[in-house]
């Protein structure tokens, strides 16, 4: 799995960077090493030509260092040799981290042909790592979801119970990463807590609160507070008038169902534009923000709201 460039796609030095051999995949300790001034040279800037190198520059004081390190060795037993995990405690080698140049940690250098390639500093999440390294060496094809891709899946799956676990664990080990505190209030509100979701929301940093993601969350406790309960749409069942299709429309939304609601919402929109004094019209605009700009069902959406506009 040769390392390569991610604006070309092809490999660094191909004829210099064979796949690993299969001793090599047996036996994790061929490619995690702790490195010192006796073997620096051969690990990190000779051992990159053939093979990229991860050089994890750590600390025993470091409260981080202990979230990632453990996440790093996942990696690289996962690449099973793709690269060498390098660890470097900077205490007691620190004549190498001067000559590195580190100033805090952690702090992970990719290097490739004895120069460095990229880095990146600070505990980051295991999704985020794994998309930044799937940048520059092919993943392996059968590698395992991350706990962010499985807590998402078991949110998809309706299995809330399972994904605010995950997120409670996620928001432990990366208090300063708020996503995974956004994410367990979309599982608790998942799981009917509404309240609770809204206490994690504003719990959050303001400039966090305002981010996209969280507007999201927040938009579904508000359509959850604003649509009938599911025993109101059972007593519409049958109806086919604007304010039922507009009723369930608005159950959907808050319920996550967006697709089927923004249909919902432009059906209204269509047969009966003013209903509600525009409130089709109104909540589609409110669901776009709540999903944000970029979202494809907003880019979808608002094409279509433009079309039965203009």
């Amino acid at each position: 799995m040769p390392i390569v460039d991610p604006n070309t796609g092809a490999p660094l030095n191909p004829s210099e960077t064979p796949q690993p051999t299969g001793s090599a995949q047996a036996d994790p300790s061929a490619y995690i090493l702790d490195v010192d001034m006796s073997n620096f040279q051969q690990v990190v800037l000779e051992g990159s030509v053939n093979t990229p190198v991860l050089l994890d520059c750590w600390a025993p004081w470091c409260e981080p260092c202990k979230t990632l390190t453990p996440i790093l060795e996942k990696l690289a037993k996962e690449y099973a040799g793709a690269f060498v995990l390098a660890k470097l405690n900077i205490e007691e080698h620190q004549q190498i981290a001067a000559q590195l140049g580190i100033r805090s940690v952690p702090d992970v250098k990719l290097i490739s042909q004895g120069q460095l390639y990229d880095q990146f500093q600070g505990a980051l999440p295991e999704k985020q790592i794994r998309e930044w390294l799937a940048q520059y060496i092919e993943a392996p094809q059968d590698a395992p979801a991350s706990p962010e891709e499985q807590a998402e899946a078991a949110l998809a799956a309706g299995d809330a119970a399972a994904a605010r676990a995950i997120y409670q664990q996620l928001t432990q080990e990366h208090p300063e990463y708020y996503d995974y505190q956004i994410g367990l209030a979309s599982a608790v509100l998942a799981e009917g807590n509404a309240e609770e979701a809204k206490a994690l929301l504003d719990n959050l940093p303001p400039e966090q609160r305002d981010a996209a993601k969280a507007r999201g969350v927040r938009a579904r406790i508000e359509f959850g507070e604003e649509a009938p309960s599911h025993q109101e749409l059972a007593a519409l069942e049958g109806r086919d008038d604007s304010e039922a299709r507009y009723k369930r429309a608005l159950r959907q939304v808050a319920d996550g169902q967006y697709e089927a609601g923004l249909d919902g919402l432009l059906g209204v929109m269509k047969t009966d534009r003013a209903y509600g004094e525009d409130a089709a019209r109104l909540t589609l605009l409110r669901v776009f923000d709540a999903l944000g700009a970029d979202h494809p069902l907003t880019v979808t959406y608002r094409r279509k709201l433009f079309a039965l506009l203009y």
